[in-house]
Order: structure tokens, then C-alpha cells, then sequence
């Protein structure tokens, strides 16, 4: 898929999946926004997209700073002069009982995950509505459909953007704004390579994702011609959330 001289932003971009996404755009052609809260992660996604040649920005973001995203989109729309995909990927995560889960923790993770996403959305959609439309992608979770203990504030604030999704994706379709999200599964940012054969086996699929397979979604989702795609969430998980497990 082709994306020559497309605009697009992607928060929590400095590692991860978010790095891969960014690196994947990029190489398709796009000018890609680094909206990232690390420095350090940020320029060094910069300098190795750069190498690798593509087009990228870094811009230092935090999301759950609304005045962050304010200056990020401002400075994209600076530099592009328009945006044309946006990919809410930013995002952080409290393991902590609920019976010892703070309320700054708990704020701290909504505002991020959840309010962060709708910030990014609303100002985005504000630019793209002026230019003729576009695509946006939130990153959910499987953790929206079910859980492990400890991760309530995660799990709701997952739950939320898939609730989000749909309810942007109506609010913004008369202006050619197409929203949609993804929910991944277990998808390894670590050393692949230690995985073990019983991790491989939990899905149906018959391995553990890996971040590009989540890029590679988003370039479906935001390609010209899947316009008709809307409101969606998609699964991916290598069939995880679909596999009988039967304790032996």
C-alpha cells in the first residue's frame, strides 16, 4: 500500500508498537508525526526512521496533557500543512490491587488511555473536516473483553475507547472522518525470542504477535477505498480470545 506524502500522526510512536507503526507508515511513504512523552525514545525512533529513509518529525507529547496535544497538532499542521490519518497508541498501564489502587493512579491512567484519545481525536478531526476527511485508528485491547486481576483502571479505560470508537466514528461521519479501532491480543515488544512453546501454543494462530502485525492492520484501516469501514473493532490476537483452554 502505497501512502506518498499522507500525513499521519502516531502517539506513544518511541517504542514498541507504536514505533512499528510509525516505521511502517514511513517507509510506505507517508510524513510521519512522532507524538511521544520520552525524549529519548522519541528521538531515537526519529533517528533510526530517518536512516532507514523515512520522512519524521519528532514532537515531544504527553498525552494526558491537553495542552501537549494542542501544541502537537499545531506544530504537525506547521511543518504538513494538514493531517490525514491519525493513530491513538499512546498509552500506560497500573497493575495494582483494587483494594490499593489510588485515585491519582486511576486518574492517571484514564486520563491518559481514554481522555488522551478523545483529546487527540476531537483536535485531529477539527483539521482533517477542513481538508475533505479522514482516518482515525484507536489501539484498545483485548484486556476491554477480559482481564487478569489487578488491571482494572487498564481494562476499563480499553473498554472505553472501544465504546469511543464507535461513538466518534457517528459523530464525525458527515465530515468524511472514518474512526476505527484495534484491539490486540498478547503481542510481544520484548525478546521474541524467549518465548516459550506454551506461549505459542495459547493461540490459534500458532505464535505470539508481533508489532508489525498490528501496523499492518492500521495501513488496512486508513487505506484510500476503505471508506466503508467504520465504527469497527478489530480483533487481533491470533485467535487467543477464541480458544477453548481446558485445565489438564
Amino acid at each position: 500500500m502505497s501512502f506518498n506524502d499522507k500525513v499521519v500522526i502516531v502517539t506513544g510512536s518511541g517504542r514498541g508498537i507504536g514505533h512499528s507503526i510509525a516505521l511502517t507508515y514511513a517507509t510506505a511513504g507517508a510524513r510521519v508525526i512522532l507524538a511521544e512523552k520520552d525524549p529519548e525514545a522519541g528521538k531515537d525512533a526519529e533517528e533510526m526512521i530517518k536512516s532507514a529513509g523515512g520522512m519524521v518529525k519528532y514532537v515531544k507529547t504527553d498525552i494526558s496533557d491537553p495542552e501537549d496535544i494542542i501544541n502537537m497538532i499545531g506544530e504537525t499542521v506547521r511543518l504538513f500543512g494538514t493531517i490525514d490519518i491519525l493513530i491513538n497508541n499512546a498509552g500506560i498501564s497500573k497493575w495494582v490491587s483494587p483494594y490499593d489502587l489510588t485515585v491519582e493512579d486511576w486518574d492517571a491512567v484514564l486520563n491518559t488511555n481514554l481522555r488522551g484519545t478523545f483529546l487527540c481525536s476531537r483536535g485531529v478531526a477539527g483539521v482533517m473536516k477542513e481538508n475533505g476527511g479522514g482516518f482515525i485508528v484507536n489501539i484498545a485491547s483485548t484486556r476491554a473483553f477480559m482481564s487478569e486481576p489487578a488491571s482494572e483502571a487498564y481494562a476499563a479505560s480499553k473498554g472505553g475507547i472501544v465504546s469511543l470508537t464507535h461513538a466518534l466514528a457517528a459523530s464525525f461521519a458527515g465530515d468524511h472522518i472514518r474512526v476505527n479501532c484495534i484491539s490486540p491480543g498478547w503481542i510481544e515488544t520484548g525478546d521474541y525470542g524467549k518465548l516459550r512453546d506454551q506461549d505459542h501454543k495459547q493461540h490459534l494462530s500458532g505464535r505470539v504477535g508481533k508489532p508489525e502485525d498490528i501496523a499492518r492492520a492500521c495501513l488496512y484501516l486508513t487505506s484510500p477505498g476503505n471508506e466503508f469501514v467504520t465504527g469497527a473493532n478489530l480483533v487481533i490476537d491470533g485467535g487467543m480470545t477464541r480458544k477453548m483452554i481446558y485445565e489438564p
